[in-house]
């Protein structure tokens, strides 16, 4: 009980928030019965509350009279800061979702999401990245960090359709993130009548959202953290004279950016070409700062904050090689038989003939007639099984139509202009608008969609409007199919005798033991392919080995046949169709051939992207086959040849830039003039001329200058960079020891069991009841702790190991360790408050210190933003503290080196417990220290950053406002005087006048906001924790015990002639050396070894220094130095210098000297120092 009188300020205070200890800031009386108390609570959070007498019973001081206690158990203190720190992940392990995620990022990945993307805040950004650069990588891994560090919940990722499937597998299975797709039935079904609010993870397709305004009224009504948009040139915009025209795509882009907090566009081609278009593109990310129309020489934009973008010739591998090997091309031709030939001029005569006729149709059906025609032209080319099949289905399905027309004559109920419809009346599984590039139909629809839709409108679309000109057609028709039947039948097939060739002869196909390497085979058609399997499988003499995917696979059998493909050695041919082809990620393949060549010059790019992939170590050879005597094929040809001397000037990038090259031509008209008026020397001419122009050099470096304007490049100064930052943020990482260590201590004191099973995995056949309640009632995510698991590890390697069930990967945000670690601080919150007393067994001095957990928040000014996004940053940092009151930074977990003291050795410490440096409120004493240099360094760091960011964008967006001001303010002078002068402008000045105002408004309002974000305040450092660490050597000397142990001058001499030795010989290797002991990273020498001879960077060394006196038998190692060595890895080095007065003896190299982690409650372990030196080598033995 305490009585209201006896709360005074600073006073510790029990009762008042139910399980919290807080600290009284003052008071206010209200009479003789009541007082109101400010107060903190243990978050360092201001409140306020009135107590009656009435409430005297439930209150206490929770101290005696003291600001700390230091009477909480130690190993439940222990236990309760590891909840703490583990629950902050990531402010301890900076790269966390790296080491959750079931990959290995390189180091662009790593630089475009801890440097480019995590510091903005908000985010509004392009990654621009070259195809195959791995993205979705980048993006998983900016999820995952955005979710560990609570600065997202609400996650969108807009797709193209036939992406949206590969974006939920790949978030799934490489980092652990559960996403639904959107769809219609999900929305009808759903309670709330907006799917979009219920689901806070969601994968929805471009166009769905782009061509439904009742999508878009739902999606309006929400609010989202984080929206990714994947593909996002789709959202195109241009302008029309000086009107913006734009599509229904862009609408949908500006209505994502305007209900979203962080918004990533991705796409390989930020850039089309034009600048203007450009820049109304990225007005999606700033609507300010590219407003208006771009004028030549006012507008210039520095956009390198808002986009980066990687070329692959430039990506680089850890040890500084590049990331692609080299890619090379080869045309192969043949020569058609007489038989083919034939065929050939027949059809395409047809082809031109219908085309000339369908001219005169109407522009939709124009379209689509011309649209079934090409489809025909491409199978002629592709194998006289493809136009055989084709030819017979057109002739069926014509017939049909001749019966249909027919009968409506002869009711009488024809009418001219309904006679032959196209596309609409045919069984189309959707009713599809054909954009106006034909170009990007393929990369709008869904594969399925697109194989479907391109099949029924080549037998159905005809020009005929007549029963005559239909009967004609067919009977034409009818021609071509004998013979294209008769050349099928003859087994006659130049192309397929050129691959075949290929396939025989050429030494790219076989590994140096003879054996076949793998290839893929692209065709455009399921005929051809069809054709394929069954001849490539009779000429290898193993039908079994060739597998095919096309549109119609379902997801199932796509992945499945993806496994075997990479993982079966019987399975060699992949043979695939364009659509296919998509997110198929095939870099275990380094052959591929172009059966049928694609007449978008961009797939002929992606199809290559397919092997030219990360991960891929051999070099990558593509032949394209052409029948350079068909007038296709003679454009082919030009294409090829001059792209080949392109890539001796400017080496791989010109594959890169492909699809860019031919902005302004369409490659598809080109081949179409071909057909239709390729015996024409001066349209002959012209198209070499059209091909000259796409593939110029000038052009194509134009094309490079024009990416590189926000290009990123990555030296090796960088590479060091990055690899520094990485290695420390991997020796202190959590996961797995520290996580594993934890979970299992946590996990038995709630009263669960871990039962060992495989190496590194465990099964749970039971979860706690108190855990599964807890995840009922704080659980976030939509997956349940279950009551039993079969299999969970910490390992990303243990999560699915070959012919073994798959294991749940335990991490800070899983729901079993997020329960477990929510009652752990519960239980355990208080005892933080409270104290405990440690024993440090590695001290041997006599000093005791304290050692304090102190959190430190930078927020946003409080009308910037919402509460829960108030916080722009926050640090947690150890402060050790002696008698003294000098204060030294403490590692990153310095309480796993320390252990509970016993009851019988707390009697031995009274003396220190009662010191008057103990009793003084020790908590303004760690706030004035860090004051010093913790608070003044964090808050400096936020406020640059944010000043940074907020002056780069303030300037730029006044820039462009005042010029378009200046600009309307002529305008309306100009008007005025036009009116005076009696003439009629078509814009009233008014109007001009109106635009001024509106864009001053505009200015002042951004303006405004954009200081605010500049505006940010420092919180006063809050302690979370504290004990006092008593030195095992103080314990010793009290209890009477002999330590063979130096004092702290020899022990300070030992280390400096140990870290000399060391140093010396890592300079006599010729590495270069670093002393990082003052980081407390885990190690206290780097040493870097020079450049391997074919260029490539060796790993860095990392080395403990141990200084022993000569005669000592062991070396005590703390727990902490063993996870650090664990998680390094080979880049650890235990060194140890053995000291005799003046001389020394080693150093002595000792690598992988732990082998497994201690369990919890161990600080550290002595190790025979007889052991260790028998296992050690030299340095030179090292290298």
């Amino acid at each position: 009980m305490l009585k209201l009188e006896d709360i005074k300020k600073d006073a510790q205070v029990k009762g008042i928030v139910d399980g919290q200890i807080v600290r009284i800031v003052t008071v206010e009386p209200i009479g003789d019965h009541a007082l109101t108390v400010y107060y903190k609570d243990h978050q360092g959070q201001f409140a306020e509350r009135m107590l009656f007498r009435s409430d005297e019973l439930n209150l206490e001081l929770a101290t005696a009279g003291r600001p700390w206690s230091f009477d909480a158990p130690g190993v439940e203190f222990k236990l309760g800061l590891e909840a703490y720190r583990i629950s902050q992940a990531a402010l301890f392990d900076p790269m966390m979702a790296v080491n959750m995620a079931n990959v290995d990022p390189l180091p662009h990945q790593i630089s475009a999401v801890y440097e480019a993307m995590l510091p903005k805040q908000p985010l509004r950004f392009v990654l621009a990245d070259d195809p195959g650069a791995g993205k979705t990588i980048m993006a998983g891994l900016l999820i995952s960090e955005l979710l560990l560090r609570a600065d997202a919940r609400r996650i969108m990722v807009v797709s193209p359709g036939s992406l949206t499937e590969q974006w939920q597998d790949e978030l799934l299975e490489k980092f652990g993130l559960q996403f639904e797709i959107f769809s219609k039935e999900k929305q009808e079904q759903c309670a709330t009548g907006n799917f979009f609010a219920e689901t806070d993870r969601l994968i929805c397709r471009l166009d769905q959202l782009s061509r439904s305004e009742e999508l878009q009224e739902k999606l309006q009504h929400t609010d989202w953290d984080l929206i990714i948009v994947d593909e996002a040139h789709k959202l195109s915009a241009n302008y029309f004279g000086t009107k913006v025209n734009k599509t229904k795509r862009f609408q949908l882009g500006e209505l994502l950016g305007s209900i979203c907090r962080h918004y990533l566009l991705m796409t390989a081609t930020p850039h089309n070409g034009k600048e203007e278009d450009f820049q109304v593109w990225m007005s999606l990310l700033d609507s300010d700062r590219f407003y208006g129309k771009f004028r030549e020489g006012a507008h210039k934009v520095d956009i390198s904050d808002m986009m980066r973008r990687m070329v692959k010739e430039e990506l680089l591998t850890f040890d500084g090689t590049p990331l692609f090997p080299e890619r090379r091309a080869y045309t192969a031709n043949y020569e058609l038989s007489p038989l083919e030939a034939s065929l050939y001029e027949q059809v395409t005569t047809y082809v031109r003939e219908e085309m000339n006729r369908a001219d005169k149709l109407d522009n939709k059906k124009k379209t689509t007639v011309g649209f079934a025609l090409t489809q025909l032209q491409r199978r002629l080319a592709s194998s006289p099984e493809a136009i055989y099949q084709s030819l017979k289905r057109r002739r069926n399905r014509l017939n049909d139509k001749l019966d249909e027309m027919k009968l409506l004559a002869r009711g009488e109920k024809a009418k001219q202009k309904g006679v032959a419809e196209t596309l609409g009346t045919y069984t189309v599984t959707k009713q599809l608008d054909l954009p106006d590039n034909w170009d990007e139909l393929d990369e709008d629809l869904s594969a399925e969609e697109y194989e479907l839709y391109a099949e029924q409108v080549a037998d159905q679309a005809t020009a005929a409007e007549t029963i005559l000109e239909l009967e004609a057609e067919i009977l034409s028709l009818k021609a071509l199919e004998s013979q294209a039947l008769e050349l099928v039948q003859s087994g006659n097939d130049k192309k397929w005798e050129q691959l075949s060739s290929l396939l025989q002869d050429s030494p790219e196909m076989r590994n140096r033991d003879g054996s076949r390497r793998k290839l893929i085979i692209f065709t455009e058609h399921k005929d051809t392919l069809n054709y394929l399997r069954q001849r490539v499988g009779d000429l290898l003499g193993q039908p079994q080995a060739v597998r095919v995917i096309h549109g119609g696979t379902n997801r199932d059998d796509r992945r499945k046949i993806q496994t075997e493909f990479r993982s079966d050695p019987t399975v060699l041919v992949l043979i695939a169709t364009d659509a296919a082809g998509e997110g198929v990620n095939l870099q275990n393949a380094n052959l591929m051939v172009n059966y049928d060549l694609p007449w978008n010059p961009n797939r002929l790019e992606q199809r290559f992207g397919r092997i030219h992939r990360i991960g891929q170590k051999e070099v990558c050879h593509l032949w394209n086959i052409v029948a350079n005597e068909t007038r296709e094929g003679a454009v082919f040809q030009k294409l090829f040849d001059k792209l080949e001397i392109e890539k001796a000037a400017l080496g791989g990038k010109v594959f890169d830039i492909l699809g860019e090259a031919f902005d302004n031509v369409s490659l598809k008209d080109l081949l179409i003039d071909a057909i239709r008026y390729g015996e024409d020397p001066v349209v002959r001419a012209r198209m070499d001329q059209v091909i000259e122009g796409a593939l110029d050099q000038n052009h194509l470096k134009e094309i490079m200058r024009r990416n590189a304007l926000v290009e990123s490049h990555m030296g090796l100064d960088a590479l060091f960079a990055i690899k520094d930052e990485m290695e420390k943020a991997e020796a202190r990482r959590l996961q797995p020891f520290f996580i594993r260590a934890f979970f299992q201590e946590a996990f038995a004191a709630l009263g669960g069991e871990l039962r060992p099973r495989e190496l590194g995995r465990f099964e749970i056949n039971h979860v706690p009841g108190v855990i599964r309640e807890r995840d009922r009632s704080i659980g976030e995510s939509r997956t349940p702790v279950l009551s039993r698991y079969e299999r969970i590890c910490f390992e990303k390697q243990q999560i699915r190991p070959s012919g073994k069930a798959m294991a749940e990967l335990i991490h800070p945000v899983h729901p079993l360790m997020h329960a477990t670690m929510d009652l752990v601080l519960q239980a355990h919150r208080t005892k933080l408050k409270q104290g405990a007393v440690l024993v440090d067994p590695a001290d041997e001095g006599d000093e005791p210190r304290i050692i304090m957990m102190l959190e430190h928040t930078v927020r946003e000014t409080a009308e910037q933003s919402e509460p829960r996004k108030s916080v722009a940053s926050r640090r947690l940092q150890f402060v050790s503290i002696n008698p003294a009151g000098q204060a030294s930074y403490a590692g990153w977990a310095p309480h796993l080196d320390l252990q509970p003291i016993s009851e019988a050795d707390r009697l031995l410490v009274g003396d220190i417990l009662n010191s008057s440096w103990l009793t003084q409120p020790l908590e303004p004493l760690a706030l004035q220290l860090a004051l010093q240099k913790l608070v003044p360094e964090h808050f400096a760091e936020v406020k640059t950053r944010r000043e940074r960011q907020a002056d780069k964008t303030l300037t730029a967006v006044h820039e462009r406002l005042v010029k378009e001001i200046n600009y309307w303010q002529d305008r309306y002078l100009k008007l005025s005087d036009d009116v005076k002068a009696g003439k009629q402008p078509r814009m009233q000045p008014e109007n001009a006048r109106r635009r001024v105002d509106e864009l001053t408004a505009r200015l002042q309002h951004r303006t405004a906001e954009l200081t605010a974000l500049k505006s940010v305040v420092s919180s006063t450092p809050v302690v979370i924790g504290c004990a006092l660490v008593i030195p095992h050597g103080l314990l010793a000397k009290r209890k009477g015990e002999q330590l063979f142990s130096p004092d702290a001058q020899s022990r300070a001499y030992i280390e400096q002639r140990a870290m000399q030795a060391v140093t010396l010989a890592e300079q006599a290797l010729g590495h270069q050396v670093m002393d990082v002991s003052a980081d407390k990273c885990g190690w206290d020498i780097t040493a870097r070894p020079p450049l391997n001879a074919d260029g490539s960077l060796p790993p860095d060394r990392h080395i403990e220094v141990k200084g022993r006196s000569k005669g000592q038998t062991t070396i005590t190692v703390t727990r902490n130095e063993i996870l650090y060595a664990l998680n390094q890895a080979d880049k650890f080095i235990l060194a140890i210098v053995l000291i005799d007065g003046e001389n020394t003896e080693g150093p002595y190299y000792v690598r992988r000297p732990f082998t497994k982690e201690p369990d919890f409650g161990v600080a550290s372990i002595n190790y025979d120092l007889a052991d260790l030196l028998c296992k050690s080598v030299s340095a030179v033995e090292t290298v």
